[in-house]
């Protein structure tokens, strides 16, 4: 793990104002060192810059509070919502992932037809479906 940490997917600023529990469990912990190590960490190594992760593992009750799918990836560590803060930079990063990542679901979220506001990516360890939706 070389640009990211647990620490860091596991940060929540709605978890911290409301004081909600956000820990992983051992098998969230080994889905996220799993997304780091095949998904964030190569992404951020061809990207060249700084990658933020404005969401990424999520409790049940953070999950709810934010109005996540209740069976979203996130639950289990296995997905990020990121950003490089430009919407042009996003729009880079999703295209990177498209073309060259591994990854279960990749998700343009927001933003319109142009540019993402953020970009959803999953991993898992068993197999990768390579799903890609946009939700505009």
């Amino acid at each position: 793990m070389k640009y990211f940490t647990i620490d860091e997917l596991c940060h929540s600023d709605t978890a911290t104002r409301l004081n909600i529990p956000n820990s992983p469990d051992s098998e969230s912990v080994r889905n996220l060192v799993s997304l780091i190590e095949n998904v964030l960490d190569p992404l951020r190594e061809s990207f060249g810059k700084p990658i933020i992760v404005n969401s990424g593992y999520r409790s049940r009750s953070l999950n709810t509070i934010v109005g996540g799918s209740a069976s979203s990836q996130h639950l289990f560590g296995q997905a990020a919502d990121i950003t490089a803060q430009d919407k042009r930079d996003n729009r880079i990063l999703f295209d990177m992932l498209k073309h060259h990542g591994n990854f279960d679901q990749l998700i343009w979220e927001k933003g319109g037809s142009l540019y993402p506001d953020w970009v959803h990516v999953s991993y898992s360890t068993i197999s990768n479906r390579r799903q890609i939706l946009f939700f505009k």
